[in-house]
């Protein structure tokens, strides 16, 4: 018997009957020979760590734009907040730790340079339209490992394309991942928003500091034993109603007064203009990409997604730096 076997058959022993165990996974899109010590979603959540997509995530914007300062949120950084919330509701529940944590290290990878702003502005762009949750599964099957994917399971990739709120998971790992993400932004945004000086604790409405907390730390504790407690030993991942309108009414409230605030945003205009000039310049010259998407091209992918797919791979700092070569004169020099 294999290491990977006789972790497989733990797996039994110790998770909760409603675990997705990684010996009875929906399997691949390609069939491949399987790890000797490596279940298959541990196997998957090494390949998202040591993608490229991944790394590139330290140099994308969660909600502010290149922020002077060490300590304000990136994808990455998110990402990462993402992983550790899943999976500390995960252990508490004895489900599969391996599947959450690879679910939510891959969930963003598909986000577009300058946030949200990137990705409404390609969304306008790209005749199919652009969402970054499908984005990310675009990458983990056909962009990563030039054009090869990482061919994850499905269990994986189920959870990346659904782990926003109008959509539903089909394991409970990506159930934990779905609330995990909003769990994470909420609070770590407050805590951006509180380190720029846009907001402060006191104007976090009474109602929702009551019920979750008067600080960061609480809220998070809050929101994690709450999600722990009523989901012990149902097959279902869900809060308590009291505790679940709360997060909804400050989720609108970080909408209403950070998300959408004009200090915050200040420079998505710019970005949102840099990401159209370049589009378009790709558009028109699209042998100017690498080769991985003029290739894609050749073989018949659509122009404009080919375009969208490179663009939206662009950390923040390397779109600048094209829009910089391709629009903004250099001195000459003899």
């Amino acid at each position: 018997m294999t290491i990977r076997e006789e972790m497989e058959k733990r797996e039994h022993m110790l998770l909760s009957p409603y675990a997705a165990f990684s010996d009875q996974s929906a399997g691949r899109l390609r069939e491949e020979e399987p790890c000797d010590i490596r279940p298959v979603y541990q196997r998957d959540r090494d390949r998202i760590l040591h993608s490229r997509a991944f790394r590139r995530l330290k140099n994308k914007t969660q909600v502010f734009l290149t922020p002077k300062g060490d300590h304000y949120r990136t994808r990455m950084s998110h990402t990462l907040e993402v992983s550790q919330n899943a999976r500390t509701i995960a252990k508490a529940l004895r489900l599969n730790e391996d599947l959450v944590e690879a679910i939510a290290l891959g969930h963003d990878l598909g986000h577009a340079p300058f946030g949200h702003a990137g990705e409404y502005m390609l969304n306008g762009l790209c005749k199919g339209g652009f969402r970054h949750n499908e984005q990310s599964v675009r990458i983990v099957e056909k962009l990563e490992k030039h054009g090869e994917g990482l061919n994850l399971t499905w269990e994986v990739r189920d959870g990346i394309l659904n782990h926003q709120m109008n959509s539903m998971p089909a394991t409970l790992e990506g159930r934990i991942v779905r609330l995990s993400d909003k769990i994470a932004y909420i609070n770590h945004d407050v805590d951006d928003a509180i380190r720029a000086k846009i907001l402060c604790e006191e104007d976090i409405p009474a109602e929702y500091r009551e019920v979750l907390g008067t600080s960061v730390r609480m809220r998070l504790n809050t929101l994690i034993h709450n999600i722990v407690t009523n989901s012990m030993g149902r097959d279902d991942i869900f809060m308590s109603p009291e505790v679940e309108q709360a997060l909804k009414g400050l989720r609108q409230y970080m909408f209403d007064h950070l998300y959408h605030n004009a200090v915050a945003k200040s420079e998505e205009r710019k970005a949102e203009g840099l990401l159209e000039r370049l589009f378009f310049f790709y558009m028109k010259q699209p042998e100017r990409m690498p080769q991985q998407f003029t290739g894609m091209i050749a073989a018949g992918e659509e122009k404009d997604r080919a375009v969208c797919d490179y663009i939206a791979g662009m950390t923040d700092q390397y779109a600048i730096a094209k829009f910089n070569e391709y629009f903004v004169p250099v001195q000459w020099q003899a």
